[in-house]
């Protein structure tokens, strides 16, 4: 759940799943992101500039089931989305998703909050997903990272493709 943290051995080696979602044509389409996805912020961002579609494109990765990052290139840099920023007291990619995003919160601000996003809350907005919506899936603390992100993509109307790659994904 949101509000839970692994232990510090399980942080070092986390468990992240990404999908990449395109939409071309009002067509969504779910992709599972190649395993070298997981090591770190740069190469999820080269997968998804690999894809080359003519419509949108963004990635969203799982990590631990605890957080996601919402990842969304585009020529005039990439949009993120850090659906729980104290998770970077455990976890490497929360800190680089920090930095990258130039938040200025220290460790000691991080220890004694409650779980917060940080980024672009309209980061899907023009895909059809408003902040307000989104901003309300991630105050839904009682789910896991998969469930919120689940959420999302029934909201986008992504679901079922989405759920397809998910399900191959050994869980």
């Amino acid at each position: 759940m949101g509000a839970q943290r692994a232990s510090a051995p399980e942080a070092d080696h986390p468990e992240l799943f990404g999908i990449s979602v395109v939409q071309e044509d009002g067509k969504w389409r779910c992709a599972a992101l190649p395993a070298t996805a997981s090591e770190g912020l740069p190469a999820a961002e080269t997968q998804l500039r690999e894809l080359r579609a003519a419509g949108a494109v963004f990635g969203l990765l799982d990590i631990d089931h605890e957080f996601f990052v919402i990842v969304r290139p585009a020529p005039a840099g990439t949009r993120l989305l850090l659906s729980d920023a104290t998770a970077a007291l455990d976890y490497d990619l929360a800190a680089e998703v920090l930095e990258r995003l130039d938040a200025d919160i220290d460790d000691e601000e991080l220890e004694d909050s409650e779980p917060f996003e940080v980024g672009d809350l309209e980061v899907l907005s023009d895909l059809g997903l408003p902040a307000g919506v989104l901003g309300v899936i991630l105050t839904e603390t009682e789910l896991y990272a998969d469930e919120q992100l689940t959420r999302i993509a029934r909201e986008m109307g992504f679901g079922a493709e989405f759920a397809a790659v998910l399900d191959a994904f050994d869980r």
